[in-house]
């Protein structure tokens, strides 16, 4: 089934997945521990009946149990090598089990190996580990392809694209989403959903980690974003362990086939269960919601379901997204990253220092910018690997969406394929051979493009001419499946020095652009070019063009006079949100100068003091700036500051502020990892210094940390481990999948204050505890601390556990509340 096949057959009904796997095969027999399909292939006819229930239950499609059918998770077990084996038989088992009752999808999950610069695996060998698995279910026979359970927005991509290189199968992809409404590595529904659907995903949408009641304003979110089908796949409520050590969930059949209802109110059309349903769920969803149609479904209100407006245009980043219509808000598109005429930028790049990229990134954020233009095009660097080495560096610290500026198309697709967001692509022309080679790129990774008006022979003559190229050019578009509301045509601006009518043509572009709903771009620098206070120009043009639509500006948006009239400009236009918008920033402007900083001047940074470089050292922390904090550190030290100093008055509080901004939800994952990543280098470089000096610091105690048996995650328990080392506690990571007598025997032989456990999964969170009966059995005096995913206070409690912690920063404090320690 292809992707417009699967779309076809979702087009006007509810579609049925089918309800849990792995519970339903635990309570069947399966032990924990095990590789899931190879105890399957063991024991065939316990997942034949299953799917087969599921198929009569009215499940329109299954899912194969190739879950972790991936040679990096096969591996954890010593299977990588019957990868094929495996996937082809599961397939076949399926298939044999619903009897073309029900269409089969092979389904792919995460790796367990996190992404750089966060773990240690490479974009494209991800990529590679799912095509391979993609090809083998291909070939064994699966109908179409689910990416499930899904914690990181990038590793969607890496499982989305190696799909598109290797299969024209539907991909359907769902995440799971923290109580915050955002995955752990910090990606929201919405920016999810629009990057998956320019990316090409068939359906997306969220499973596992929560009850249906829980999980409306996600579904909600994700369907006011896009126009394909929305997925809900959730749990039967929460998890807890009875005292015979099985895992229940709280909301029986009859509950859940109710509450799903406001899940499909919200826009949700493909409808399931995870963890705790079985096909009596699914029998129920059919019975009651069977004969709906979505385009009939209204929500609470009366009100048909919100979906994608289709005048809006659509970008995200990793962590935000942003939209725009024809007559929203007028945008910046920051163009400070870019090294033409910057000599010191350009020193910088050589260099491999991004000092000034960084600065540029946060001080065009702060002053209003709502894209980021990155263009690194220069001598004397491998612009590719610079291109990746600032975005990534980039999108670190801003959320702001990137406009990827490049005139080399293998710069670009390098960039697209990692971009983890859907991006501006600037841009694309009919200038020779330009339009042939970028639209594909720009279809490919569902990129949204400016369409720059140049032909083979250079700039149109006239607006006539403009206009023509921008038809051709959007109709090659067209014709390869892209609409209006992918592209941004630019007003190429001229030189009103050279020709009078430079001006007006512009704007004659930007009318015709508006009137025949094209979102619009120029660049405001080449008007004034030679001309005398060029700002007083470049002003005046940009009100008019606003006032004849202009959507985005490429500017620098540390030039107070021009946005500030740009703003004025919406504020006399009556555009929505435009008051508030423009009194915010005369607030920020009116502060700025009553503070005696200078317009539009760079503050530049010296280091001539302690206290200026203790300053740059906790933003090191602060931005998980690895690449400079070592060298921070070290000049520091030089300049005569005691180590201690600096662990104490400045590591030390910086990795408390990270861990601060990280509870209240203005850090995600990835920075909390960057900061303490970072911090980590610093102490490792002071550390000899500190054991060889007056050091009167005592060793802190020791702390053994594990993931419990059977358990095969440790993204969570790894970060718990590194925040602790940073805070100097002697910590012993046991890894994963540890049984218990090797946790209470290095407890021991440690003598570990704390044992930390961590489990992810409801069918491994009662091996917690089994640690804690042991502990209590040898009679350890050490304290034990839990958390995971599916871990609650009240469950630490029940098994006896000394306290429970819900992200690393509260691990560190729990440990230091229970040790006593300041």
């Amino acid at each position: 089934m292809t992707r417009e096949e699967f779309l076809k057959f979702s087009s006007d009904r509810v579609i049925f997945l089918d309800g849990a796997t792995g519970s339903n095969l635990i309570k069947a027999g399966m032990p924990v521990g095990v590789c899931p399909e190879d105890w399957i292939l063991n024991h065939k006819d316990v997942m034949k009946k299953l799917q087969s229930d599921y198929a009569d239950a009215g499940s329109d499609i299954v899912y194969a149990p190739t879950f972790t059918g991936n040679r990096i998770k096969l591996a954890d077990y010593g299977f990588e090598g019957r990868i094929e084996e495996i996937n082809s038989e599961l397939i076949k088992l399926s298939k044999e089990a619903v009897g073309g009752r029900a269409l089969v999808a092979g389904d792919l999950t995460m790796t367990g190996k996190q992404l750089k610069p966060i773990g240690d695996l490479d974009f494209e060998e991800l990529v590679d580990v799912y095509k391979e698995q993609i090809g083998i279910l291909e070939k064994a026979g699966c109908d179409l392809l689910v990416v499930e359970t899904m914690m990181s927005l990038q590793e969607c991509r890496a499982a989305l694209i190696a799909a598109k290189e290797v299969s024209d199968l539907a991909v359907m992809v769902t995440l799971t989403f923290e109580a915050d409404g955002r995955t752990l590595f910090g990606s929201d529904a919405a920016a999810s959903a629009i990057t998956l659907e320019a990316l090409g995903a068939c359906a997306i949408g969220a499973n596992c980690s929560t009850g249906p009641d829980k999980m409306v304003e996600i579904i909600s979110n994700m369907a006011s974003v896009t126009s394909i089908p929305i997925i809900a796949k959730p749990n039967a409520g929460l998890p807890s362990v009875d005292e015979n050590g099985n895992t229940e969930y709280d909301m029986d059949c009859e509950t859940f086939v109710v509450e799903m209802e406001k899940l499909i109110n919200a826009g949700a059309s493909v409808l399931g269960g995870c963890c705790g349903t079985t096909p009596d769920f699914i029998r129920g969803l059919k019975n009651k919601y069977g004969e709906l149609k979505p385009s009939t479904i209204r929500d609470d209100d009366g009100n048909p379901i919100r979906r994608k407006d289709p005048s809006k245009r659509y970008l995200s980043s990793e962590r935000s997204s942003l939209s725009f219509g024809m007559d929203d808000l007028f945008m910046i598109v920051g163009e400070r990253i870019n090294p033409t005429g910057k000599k010191k930028l350009q020193e910088q790049l050589r260099e491999g220092n991004l000092d000034m990229v960084i600065d540029f990134a946060e001080k065009q954020e702060e002053d209003g910018a709502s894209i980021l233009d990155v263009n690194v095009g220069m001598s004397g660097i491998d612009e590719k690997a610079m291109m990746l080495t600032v975005m990534e560096e980039v999108t670190s610290i801003t959320d702001l969406p990137l406009c990827l500026d490049t005139s080399s198309a293998e710069v670009m697709e390098a960039a697209l394929r990692r971009y983890p967001g859907r991006a501006l692509m600037n841009s694309i022309s009919l200038e020779k051979g330009k339009a042939e080679v970028f639209l594909p790129i720009a279809k490919k990774y569902g990129a949204m493009f400016i369409l720059l008006p140049l032909n083979p022979e250079g700039l149109p003559k006239n607006t006539e001419e403009k206009i023509g190229n921008i038809e051709k050019l959007s109709g090659m578009a067209k014709d390869m499946g892209m609409t209006k509301q992918d592209i941004v045509v630019d007003g190429l601006v001229a030189t009103v020095g050279a020709d009078p009518a430079a001006a007006l043509n512009t704007l004659d572009t930007i009318d015709y652009c508006y009137k025949n709903d094209f979102a619009t771009i120029c660049g405001l620098s080449n008007i004034s070019f030679g001309l005398p206070q060029r700002s007083n120009v470049n002003t005046a043009f940009l009100t008019m063009a606003i006032e004849k639509g202009l959507s985005m500006a490429i500017a620098n948006p540390s030039q107070e006079m021009l946005v500030n009239a740009a703003f004025a400009s919406d504020l006399l236009k009556k555009k929505e949100g435009a008051d508030l918008r423009y009194i915010q920033r005369m607030q920020r402007y009116e502060m700025k100068n009553e503070s005696g900083a200078s317009s539009g001047k760079e503050v530049k940074i010296t280091t001539n003091s302690d206290e200026d470089i203790l300053d740059i050292i906790k933003k090191d922390v602060l931005t998980g700036s690895k690449r400079s904090i070592v060298k921070n550190t070290e000049k520091a030290v030089n300049m005569g500051i005691e180590p201690r100093v600096i662990l104490d008055t400045v590591l030390m509080p910086a990795i408390n502020e990270v861990g601060d901004l990280f509870d209240k939800g203005k850090y995600f994952l990835p920075q909390l990892i960057a900061g303490a990543e970072a911090m980590k280098l610093s102490i490792a470089y002071l550390e000899p210094l500190l054991k060889g000096g007056d050091d009167d610091g005592k060793e802190l105690p020791a702390i053994v940390i594990a993931t419990v048996h059977g358990d095969i995650h440790d993204i969570g328990k790894n970060l718990v481990a590194l925040m602790l080392k940073n805070y100097g506690f002697n910590v012993i990571d046991l890894g994963k999948d540890v049984p218990k007598e090797e946790i209470v025997k290095a407890a021991k032989e440690n003598n570990a204050s704390i044992i930390a456990l961590s489990a992810l999964m409801t069918t491994t969170m009662k091996e917690m505890r089994n640690v804690v009966d042991l502990a209590h059995e040898e009679n350890l005096d050490s304290k034990i601390i839990i958390g995971g995913a599916v871990v609650t206070p009240d469950y630490a409690e029940e098994i006896g556990a000394d306290g429970y912690s819900t992200d690393a920063a509260d691990a560190v404090r729990l440990v230091k509340q229970i040790l006593s320690i300041d």
